[in-house]
């Protein structure tokens, strides 16, 4: 879920009021939020950078607030007021019009059909006659980092570029041009660049570098002209100098650019639609033409508003109440979901502002319906069918074999399910191509690449955080590794796997066998060929040669043990030997 952070005597004074820090909990619960964390900006930079770092640092009160990741319209002061206000029926949802420019024609974005290569689609939008302040202008900065980090997954589907309009011209074109052609200066920065320069000049930004692999292995980079040739924006990287956005900023001109046309129309929607209140004539946008290669020409912001009808009864019935009409509708309300009882008293009316595009089926307005209700108020009942509940065969026989393996004296760990490419291949000696791992497409981490495949390295890790502590080290693991499976429908599969590790002075090979005994016989799985298990020898880089043993059992490999290669050993920053038991338990079951 993503946090909002919002001075606390600032969102008071929006308000209306003072909250104590339990009452304004109780607030963020009702409403389906979440108080997350009361905190300071100096005490952030305290915990995370020490308190050196954080001397001079603001005081300020800062709320931390928990927003569902589809309630676009809550991640800004502006739009989290507004929705409060609305629910303690302190204001009525705003009506918000798209308008026609007072003078004029309505300024024109002509999208070029270079723009095919990278980003095809653009909106655009007005802000006219807007009063900015410091509070203002920095939630209006944070909104774009928050929808950039969120319904933009990270500028991939679309970037938004804000721009004073009083610095450029109309008509704009929105083209794609080879990098070497495309020269501008960039936001912040004191002189012009090249586009090639810019991408190696951001390689080592703690910021724009994350983007920079959106469009640099493209033979053209998007860009956005004026009417005189300079540069708005070369999205999705950077702004133009030219044109940023002051506080004296009167009127502001929103582009985006999108892979996805739909969510670049829902991202200028959010953009608008929290922020015109500040202009000149409230809840008011002005619109802007954009014209396709083909030749067609669309208006935006859509600012869309559409209805739905739906009953009481399916209210009711989903939720667990029984409330008249004229009471859900009001509760719909409440949500910024205008609603009226239609003329036969049982079906209700449900308008969907353009602020609400988390609202897709009927069972997104029940789910209001019982959030403005009070989930606490919602009376308990006894479930209408009777089941016997039972626990899962493979999580009971890895219950049971946890308290024996505990009681054979080794300690459980649990780690991550989720490793850098390096613990299930490198430091292991395997090559990553051959261990079936499934990669995470945008880690927020180097430690987080893949999902495990195995659960030694995960145990040689912890191992290593514990080398202080009294030898021998026992420890095992029985937990889930996720493999690539081209049978499934996902394209992958979890196999509930046993692992234990001995680290001692000695390699400790007869206690990870007897280990093995014992698990087989808590099993009941008796030594020998056939319906019995035996080990064989086995050749496995990731042990040390000629100590490594093969375990079969009823017929099939189930898994192997061994004494850990030297190798290994180091690039976990052990300096003991180690051998390890790692098998596949499914099959017992």
């Amino acid at each position: 879920m993503p946090t909002v952070s919002v001075k606390r005597d600032l969102l008071f004074h929006a308000l209306g009021r003072t909250y104590t820090d339990e009452e304004f909990d109780e607030l963020c619960f009702e409403f389906g939020l979440e108080l997350d964390e009361i905190t300071s900006e100096k005490d952030i930079i305290s915990r995370e950078q020490g308190d050196t770092k954080a001397e001079g640092a603001s005081d300020v009160i800062l709320y931390k607030i928990d927003v569902p990741a589809n309630r676009y319209d809550l991640l800004c002061l502006e739009g989290l007021v507004r929705g409060l206000q609305v629910f303690k029926q302190k204001m009525e949802a705003p009506r918000y019009r798209r308008v026609s420019p007072a003078r004029g024609e309505p300024q024109r974005l002509v999208i070029t059909e270079e723009t095919a290569a990278v980003r095809p689609h653009a909106v655009a939008a007005v802000l006219r006659n807007i009063t900015f302040t410091l509070e203002r202008y920095d939630s209006f900065i944070e909104l774009q980092e928050k929808l950039h980090q969120n319904v933009c997954r990270k500028r991939t589907l679309v970037a938004i570029g804000t721009h004073d309009l009083d610095t450029i011209s109309g008509p704009f074109t929105y083209t794609a041009k080879p990098p070497g052609d495309i020269r501008f200066k960039p936001l912040n920065q004191a002189k012009e660049y090249t586009a090639q320069e810019l991408m190696s000049l951001y390689k080592t930004d703690s910021h724009l570098r994350h983007y920079l692999h959106i469009i640099e292995d493209k033979p053209v980079y998007p860009v956005i002209y004026d009417s005189n040739g300079i540069v708005l924006s070369m999205p999705p990287i950077i702004n133009g100098d030219h044109s940023k956005i002051t506080l004296n900023t009167k009127n502001v001109f929103i582009e985006c650019t999108a892979t996805d046309l739909t969510k670049a129309k829902i991202v200028l929607d959010m953009m608008v639609t929290m922020f015109c209140e500040y202009c000149e004539e409230p809840f008011t946008v002005e619109e802007a033409e954009v014209v396709y290669p083909d030749g067609r020409t669309c208006r935006y912001p859509e600012l869309a508003y559409r209805k739905e009808t739906l009953s009481a009864d399916f209210i009711n019935r989903k939720v667990g109440i029984s409330e008249s009409t004229e009471h859900i509708a009001q509760l719909l309300t409440k949500m910024c979901l205008r609603s009226e009882v239609m003329s036969d008293g049982e079906q209700i009316e449900v308008e969907i502002p353009p602020t609400r595009s988390d609202v897709i089926h009927a069972c997104d307005i029940m789910e209001d319906a019982a959030m403005a209700y009070g989930f606490n108020n919602i009376p308990r009942t006894t479930p209408r069918t009777y089941t016997v509940a039972n626990q899962l065969p493979l999580n009971k026989l890895s219950e049971l074999l946890r308290q024996d393996l505990a009681a054979a004296g080794f300690t459980e760990a649990l780690t991550f399910a989720l490793c850098s490419q390096e613990d299930i291949a490198d430091k292991l000696l395997k090559n990553i191509s051959e261990t079936r791992a499934c990669h995470i497409s945008n880690p927020k981490t180097a430690e987080f690449q893949v999902a495990r495949t195995t659960l030694l390295s995960g145990l040689l890790k912890t191992v290593a955080a514990n080398r202080k502590m009294p030898l021998p080290l026992r420890l095992f693991e029985i937990s889930d590794v996720v493999l690539k499976d081209g049978t499934k429908d996902v394209g992958a599969r979890n196999n509930r796997r046993l692992c234990a590790v001995y680290y001692n002075k000695s390699p400790g090979f007869e206690v990870i066998h007897g280990l093995m005994d014992r698990v087989m016989q808590l099993l009941e799985v008796k030594p020998g060929q056939g319906d019995g298990y035996h080990i064989q020898a086995a050749d496995d880089s990731t042990f040390f040669p000629g100590r490594c043993a093969e375990i079969f059992a009823c017929g099939k490999s189930i898994g192997r043990l061994g004494v850990l290669h030297p190798d290994v050993i180091n690039r976990f920053e052990l300096t003991m030997p180690c051998s390890a038991l790692d098998i596949d338990i499914e099959p017992f079951l």
